[in-house]
């Protein structure tokens, strides 16, 4: 059994706006620590998966930057999709590029901007689960134990007994709920996030994309047939062009009947949002995480963002603030899931020089 991994890496972070761009979102920044998100993804799987055989799924814009932050890795494995069609392409596109390369092939598909801790426990989930994975070609989705009524997350309910070791058949996916919902969820302790890590034999999630997605599979045997072809790029995205946008959890996983679910025994957050930094960060005795030139007089419980320009701020509680380049957001911490709404309004006015 041969190891492989799928790291998407497309999207735009629009909550991380104004540090989040289209050049340089989320993944390809640095939140935490030395390492872009990007780089401390791939570091992580260093002593179970070689390089080279690890390809990350971008676009165009962003290709460049990934190829200059992840020098390690094959560039021909980092792989341009012409648009953005959610996950169940972009997992498709990298499993008929993986089978081409190895048909035994076990996948890990990885999130590019998770912050994971306890790399130890994470190596040992995946290698548990791949082996599950190899043996019975279910597909095998990473539960993480709440610990919050957390309305940002999708949930999973599983069975409690375990068909193998830490391995449980999954009942249901539920959308991110609302707080009565979640707390609800959280008290009846068969419910984990959702962390939107799977591990699957390439034959399983092909085969099941086949039976409950057949026009994205009618699609991947167009691409596939053009892999080694000079025209392949022509076809890819005349392809993707008429496909739909479907996540991998609508299109295939709420709807198998071969989904499993591991439970994650290590630290883990998709750090979706401002607030979740904040939440992430260390705190003064003020409970205010702040980086970079920033002065604070009666402020409590604030994340603020300053590492270029002098930032004041007084008197205010429960507060955001991104002084970033030449942007400042200032909202709630409350209201963090909401900046994505601020990029909408920049899109749509054609301010693009602020995206």
């Amino acid at each position: 059994m041969k190891l492989y991994a799928v790291i998407m890496a497309g999207g735009v972070g629009s909550r991380f706006w104004p540090r989040s761009k289209k050049k340089l979102p989320k993944q390809l920044i640095k939140i935490f620590g030395d390492m872009t998100m990007i780089q401390a993804t791939v570091d992580r799987l260093s002593g179970l998966i070689e390089n080279e055989n690890i390809f990350i799924i971008t676009n165009e814009i962003q290709r460049p930057e990934v190829i200059k932050q992840l020098k390690n890795i094959p560039q021909e494995n980092i792989i341009e999709e012409p648009f953005g069609r959610n996950t169940a392409a972009c997992i498709g596109l990298a499993s008929i590029i993986v089978k081409a390369k190895d048909p035994d092939a076990v996948t890990i598909v990885l999130p590019a901007d998770h912050i994971i801790k306890e790399k130890d426990d994470y190596l040992n989930t995946i290698k548990n689960a791949a082996q599950f994975a190899y043996d019975s070609k279910g597909l095998v989705t990473i539960g993480i134990n709440p610990t919050r009524p957390e309305t940002g997350y999708g949930y999973i309910q599983i069975d409690d007994n375990e068909v193998a070791k830490n391995i449980y058949k999954v009942y249901s996916f539920a959308e991110k709920p609302n707080y009565a919902t979640a707390l609800r969820f959280l008290e009846s302790g068969d419910f984990l996030w959702n962390s939107g890590m799977f591990i699957w034999h390439v034959d399983a999630i092909l085969d099941e994309i086949k039976n409950l997605m057949p026009d994205l599979y009618e699609g991947l045997l167009l691409i596939k047939d053009s892999l080694s072809k000079p025209n392949f790029k022509e076809v890819l995205t005349n392809v993707y062009g008429q496909l739909k946008k479907v996540s991998i959890d609508y299109g295939i996983m709420e709807k198998s009947s071969k989904v499993f679910l591991t439970k994650g025994m290590f630290t883990w957050s998709d750090v979706g949002s401002w607030e979740e930094v904040y939440q992430l960060s260390e705190k003064n005795k003020d409970g205010n995480a702040l980086t970079g030139k920033v002065f604070t007089d009666m402020v409590v419980d604030s994340y603020i963002y300053s590492p270029d320009k002098l930032t004041a701020v007084i008197g205010l509680d429960n507060i955001i603030v991104i002084n970033h380049e030449d942007t400042v957001l200032v909202c709630r911490r409350d209201k963090a899931q909401d900046v994505k709404e601020i990029v909408d309004f920049l899109k749509l006015n054609k301010m693009d020089e602020y995206l």
